[in-house]
């Protein structure tokens, strides 16, 4: 029988992910000033940095992405010891080896040294001696502990690596990495929620200026600072939303929340696509950088607090849709329209509704009550339903009055034609709404919108309506 100690690595080996980052996004989601502090308590090294962080969130450890590659090997060892080693706080590792139930002991970082690197390698050897346990390491800085452990796997890395930890140890596998491609940041960045940002063109539509190359040229530049700001948006909704994510039947395999994607480089990414949205908002013009400002400053209070603020939300979600028809408003030189500005907030609040909607049908599919990080129970269902397509029908009596309306009656030169938009929304409604009811909707509008046949029908129809009536 085998004594010679097992030793594995934590951050990166055993979890696609990394705790210090996972605890840094949390203990700023809780409270963003803590950023102030993070500077402070890193002048007294890594170690205090993590103790400090560990103190004040709480890991939830069930819902980690865990390499099933290690977990599997660790519960196929035969009986020795079973060491968890690593440089995350020992608050954070603790609850990880409770919950997986397979470690005998724990090295970890105590708030006065960092358990990484030589430190690492240190301390094993000092318990066991040198060449009297294996690791299982992922990065550069284990092989300072391969160089003395008897033998080495390495797991979740290149073969680089691989070939560097064979000039020290004896390797005895080789799990690689699992390499994320461009589907990984197509996904991350949501660029299919970019269809959300042609509501920039709506007012340059409405008001018959989509021929005006100027105003044109100006709202394609307003689009694409909407895009790169919403997907630095989104990169950093999902990183702050990792728990809840986590414990979603669909959100779950989101890229961070899975651990396809290092929650560093999303920290890394989510500024700079936001900076980069700005810099293209301030070419188009100051005023439509305020404007983007407002969506950032509201977006970014959605994610950290007002999403779990029962009804809050749903209007904050229908108020982001109506900002980018203002946007686009002020970046073309557009007159807004009191028609088109209560259409869109009635008929977005209703598609806000149908989101948390279909979300909350799913709840009992993954035994839950409450949908996780929302303000909303299972019994709130008929709620949702009842205002949501009420809201939708109030959209079309928008439509209708404006139609009739002396506005219409001067840019349009049949104007009688428009009242064909009325049974058409009418349907798109009321069959989202019927779907959403049978469970067969997305739970995601825009997606739905974009994908369904009868809903791409509905929108080529109302164009050739439109393009009818002028």
């Amino acid at each position: 029988m085998d004594h010679v100690a097992e030793c594995v690595d934590l951050d990166g080996t055993l979890l696609r992910t990394d705790l210090l980052h996972e605890s840094v996004l949390l203990l700023l989601r809780g409270n963003p000033l803590y950023l102030f502090l993070l500077p402070v308590w890193l002048f007294g090294g890594k170690a205090r940095l993590k103790r400090e962080v560990a103190r004040r969130v709480r890991i939830d450890a069930a819902s980690l992405p865990y390499d099933p590659r290690v977990v599997e090997h660790l519960r196929s060892t035969p009986a020795r010891p079973r060491v968890l080693c690593t440089a995350s706080d020992e608050l954070l590792a603790q609850p990880v080896a409770e919950h997986l139930g397979v470690f005998e002991q724990i090295l970890a970082s105590d708030g006065r040294v960092n358990l990484g690197g030589e430190a690492k390698a240190e301390a094993l050897v000092a318990r066991f001696g040198d060449g009297g346990f294996d690791y299982i390491g992922n990065s550069a800085a284990d092989l300072h502990v391969w160089r003395h452990a008897r033998r080495a796997r390495v797991a979740n890395a290149s073969a680089t690596l691989a070939r560097r930890a064979a000039a020290v140890s004896v390797v005895e596998s080789h799990w690689q990495a699992q390499a994320a491609g461009p589907a990984a940041w197509l996904k991350a960045i949501r660029v299919h929620q970019w269809l959300k940002n042609l509501l920039v063109f709506v007012p340059l539509l409405a008001a018959h200026r989509f021929a005006d190359p100027a105003a044109a040229s100006q709202a394609l530049v307003a689009f694409f600072a909407f895009c790169l700001c919403a997907s630095g948006v989104y990169v950093l909704n999902d990183l702050l939303d990792l728990p809840s994510d986590r414990r979603h039947p669909r959100k779950r395999l989101r890229p961070f929340a899975s651990g396809e994607l290092l929650l560093l480089h999303g920290m890394v990414a989510a500024p700079l696509m936001t900076l980069a949205g700005f810099a293209l908002a301030w070419l188009c013009s100051p005023a439509f950088a305020a404007v983007l400002g407002v969506y950032y400053a509201a977006t970014l209070a959605y994610s950290l607090r007002l999403k779990r603020v029962h009804m809050l939300d749903v209007m904050l979600l229908a108020g982001l849709y109506t900002i980018r028809i203002i946007g686009g408003a002020v970046a073309a030189g557009v007159p807004l329209s009191f028609w088109l500005l209560a259409f869109s907030m009635f008929v977005f609040l209703s598609l806000a509704m149908l989101k948390r909607y279909t979300e909350l049908f799913a709840l009992p599919e993954s035994g839950q009550a409450e949908a996780s990080g929302r303000g909303y129970a299972g019994g709130d269902l008929p709620l949702l339903q009842s205002l949501g397509g009420a809201s939708g029908y109030l959209s079309v009596l928008v439509l209708a009055l404006y139609i009739n309306s002396p506005e219409s009656l001067a840019i349009y030169s049949r104007p009688q034609m428009l009242w064909l938009l009325c049974p058409l929304l009418l349907y798109w409604i009321s069959r989202a709404w019927s779907l959403v009811r049978r469970g067969r909707m997305h739970d995601d509008p825009v997606v739905f919108a974009a994908t369904d046949r009868v809903s791409l029908v509905v929108g080529w129809l109302f164009a050739l309506v439109v393009l009818g009536a002028i």
